[in-house]
């Protein structure tokens, strides 16, 4: 056995069904016990390390990997590339897709690591995901799978958080840095030997990063390090004279392991050029889907009774169950559901949600006030100066509410939702107040600058904490008349200013505390929503989409109708359906793919009338299609045009067979490429009442020429095709001329670009006066 070769070094026990025989009484002699061979020790600590991450990676208090976790969805994102712009925020740049999609393109656990059939494994493994939907817990996951023997490709896994960055002093070196700073090592009795190991085989070595808030700490990590320091770090890594960030540094450049595989963890948040270059695979932690949900109530609340009567509760509050979707809100929302009693109201939106677990946390009932005050005074403090530091003088019984507060599951919101505290508080003027917690409105040419998480959780809250009901004001306000008035005159102010702004300017969560703030908010609201409502690009999860379709629904009540339109909002089937259940619904735009799968459900369940209106509803033209993706969806609608069915099982209305072809006739800017127009060809000639078909600038070169000339002669009702300013050269424009003698119903075919030689162009002319360049 070589030294660096462990992949078959388990320690092997003895089998429990058998015994070995008792041996005979004699004294032992006396022997000199030998050192420990280097391979058995690095094979001891392996098993120690195993052990010591079955017995550290929980998930927090009472809650443990075994008995609560739930798998999270992981799904494959790709990027859209912009040329004109690559210094675009990550979460702009991120392809959105469907519901179908998403549930296509997932993976489990198990293939994190794993490329398709005999392709290289993947190396580098960027884990995207907003705060608290599951990353960290997936990685613990991961942990205690590595210590079960479930990851069989590494022998190490080192855990490096982001925090110990903080951690300055150049006293590290790589190896104290892997076998002391990381949270998944275990005390090293021969870590000579066991860093040998490591350096020896790299490929069997899993270093995971954790902690980082956003992408800027790592784009920092990635700029080139001085020609000296990569020298050095290659010449004696041992040497204590490094600091910590610039060890994540080498490790993250892979100057030093250059084999080892990377699993980097983060919110999808700012510029991520250099890690996009150096990243094999973009993984997206995607929440619980409604089956998680009730997994995770069921896991949370062991008792039957307590279970079934927390999920009719859940089922009663559509938001509460919406928010669900994140883990980490699911989490609050059974705490406040195991804390309440069952004839409490439930908290309507997140900030009363946040509101209320904040008072649960409040341990002593007689200082709930006086802790609120304090720990607001603290938040004001840190958020002007853009610091949350804890080395303000605090009273004990203070300092340990904060230690208890800032390790929790959603420690951000929690802490600046205390900030927020000061809507109703009269240390802070409404003209200091306002400027900090709600929105400017940007102008005809000005731009957001992309703000901090924790103050767009503090505009979040503030306009929920100022529109309190009446209980909720008189417990947190008590007697205090100074105060009432305070929060009075700060709610017309809040008001005024609202009312000059734009819906725009407003989150989905801040639109859903307007909504809840008052009728005359909601009402303001939904008279400015504008008759055509597109949310294209912007994602919309369940708690999202909950809210898109109560201001609709309140803008119904007040005679607004509209044409909605949802492409690349990646919103699932059930908030689709949600929006089809409106009735001041006109028409709508959204995913190909899950409009069909919507359809089917429709149509499985016996829905008719729901069916037909989302049917007859369904708007497509015309058509961007920015994706492959989107031609392969197109497919899929003129297959159910031609079999006049949904599925195997659901008969498609005739309404629909009506307005499936209309919009394959106008397909102008869609940039399909050859591949889209090879996907799509085999679809046109099954359309009998296609009479245009306009191709125009949707870069097609020479091979989507020949798909589409291929099937010409079958599209017998097609009078006239346009595929002007596309990429085809004389090769394609001869083959779709060649076609065109065989199509004597044809009456135009224009094909003019640059890339066709005008010779060429005009000896085709001559042959056939149908073809023209205009």
């Amino acid at each position: 056995m070589t030294y660096h070769d462990l992949s078959n070094c388990c320690v092997s026990e003895a089998s429990p069904c058998k015994e070995s025989p008792r041996p005979q009484c004699q004294s032992p002699p006396v022997i000199d016990i030998p050192r420990m061979l280097p391979y058995e020790s690095v094979k001891d600590y392996i098993q120690q390390a195993k052990a010591h991450m079955l017995q550290s990676q929980e998930m927090e208090a009472d809650l443990s990997l075994t008995s609560h976790y739930v798998d999270v969805q992981l799904v494959e994102r790709s990027i859209l590339r912009c040329a004109k712009n690559t210094n675009k925020s990550l979460d702009k740049e991120l392809a959105i897709v469907g519901d179908a999609e998403r549930q296509k393109s997932s993976l489990g656990r198990s293939q994190i690591f794993e490329g398709p059939t005999e392709a290289k494994p993947k190396r580098t493994v960027l884990l995207l995901g907003n705060a608290s939907m599951g990353k960290t817990t997936l990685i613990k996951k991961l942990c205690h799978d590595w210590s079960n023997d479930c990851l069989p490709q590494f022998d190490f896994v080192f855990l490096l958080d982001g925090k110990a960055l903080s951690l300055n002093e150049p006293t590290f070196s790589l190896q104290t840095l892997l076998l002391e700073l990381s949270s998944s090592a275990p005390y090293c009795l021969d870590p000579n030997s066991v860093f040998t190991q490591v350096l020896a085989a790299p490929k069997r070595v899993l270093i995971i990063f954790d902690g980082f808030e956003e992408l800027r700490d790592y784009e920092v990590l990635l700029q080139t390090q001085e020609k000296d320091l990569a020298t050095s770090l290659l010449k004696d890594s041992k040497k204590q004279i490094y600091t910590v960030r610039q060890l994540y540094s080498a490790i993250l450049q892979r100057v030093v392991l250059p084999g080892c595989t990377l699993l980097i963890s983060t919110r999808p948040r700012g510029n991520a050029s250099q890690l996009l270059r150096r990243s094999d695979r973009l993984l997206e932690v995607c929440g619980f889907t409604s089956t998680d949900v009730e997994t995770y109530v069921s896991q949370y609340f062991t008792d039957p009774a307590l279970k079934a009567s927390a999920m009719d509760r859940l089922k009663n509050s559509s938001y509460l169950l919406s928010l669900c979707w994140n883990p980490g809100l699911c989490r609050l929302v059974c705490l406040v559901i195991e804390q309440s009693k069952g004839s409490d109201d439930l908290p309507r939106t997140l900030t009363g949600l946040c509101r209320q677990v904040l008072w649960l946390k409040m341990e002593c009932e007689c200082r709930r006030a006086q802790t609120c005050d304090k720990l607001s005074s603290l938040a004001w403090e840190g958020h002007k100066f853009f610091s949350l530091s804890l080395s303000l003088p605090l009273p004990l019984f203070l300092f340990r509410f904060l230690c208890v507060i800032l390790t929790d599951f959603l420690s951000l919101a929690l802490w600046f939702s205390l900030y927020l505290t000061f809507p109703l508080s009269r240390t802070v003027a409404e003209r200091t107040f306002l400027p900090q917690v709600l929105p400017s409105p940007s102008g005809p040419r000005g731009r957001r600058r992309p703000q901090r998480e924790e103050l767009e959780l503090t505009q979040r809250f503030a306009i929920g904490l100022l529109f309190p009901s009446r209980t909720q004001l008189q417990r947190h306000l008590g007697s205090d008349v100074l105060s009432k008035d305070t929060v009075l005159a700060k709610r017309v102010s809040v008001t005024q200013h609202l009312e000059g702004h734009c819906n725009a300017d407003l989150s989905p969560a801040q639109i859903l505390d307007v909504y809840s703030g008052g009728m005359r908010l909601a009402g303001h609201l939904a008279r400015k929503l504008p008759e055509v409502l597109t949310f294209r690009g912007v994602p919309l999860g369940p708690p999202d989409a909950f809210v898109v379709r109560k201001v609709l629904e309140q803008a119904g009540a007040e005679g607004k109708r509209f044409c909605l339109g949802l492409e690349d909002t990646g919103i699932q089937i059930a908030g689709l359906r949600a929006m089809m259940e409106l009735s001041n619904i006109n028409t709508y735009r959204a995913c190909i793919a899950d409009v069909i799968n919507l359809w089917e459900e429709l149509g499985q369940s016996g829905e008719e009338g729901l069916l037909e209106g989302a049917v007859s509803k369904f708007k497509i033209n015309p058509l961007k299609a920015t994706q492959v993706c989107h031609i392969e969806h197109l497919a899929k609608l003129v297959s159910i045009h031609m079999q006049r069915r949904l599925s195997h099982s659901v008969c498609v209305p005739s309404n629909v067979l009506e307005c499936i072809y209309l919009f394959l006739t106008h397909y102008l800017k869609n940039k399909i490429g050859d591949r889209g127009a090879e996907q799509l060809a085999p679809a046109l000639k099954t359309l009998p009442s296609l009479h245009r078909l306009s191709l125009y600038s949707n870069a097609i070169s020479d091979g989507g020429a020949e798909s589409l000339a291929a099937v010409l002669s079958h599209m017998t009702s097609l009078t006239d095709l346009d595929v002007k300013f596309n990429k085809l050269t004389d090769v394609g424009a001869q083959s779709l001329g060649a076609s065109l003698k065989n199509c004597p119903w044809m009456k135009s075919l224009r094909m003019w670009n640059e890339c066709i030689p005008y010779g060429v162009f005009e000896r085709l002319q001559q042959q056939d006066h149908r073809i023209l360049s205009q």
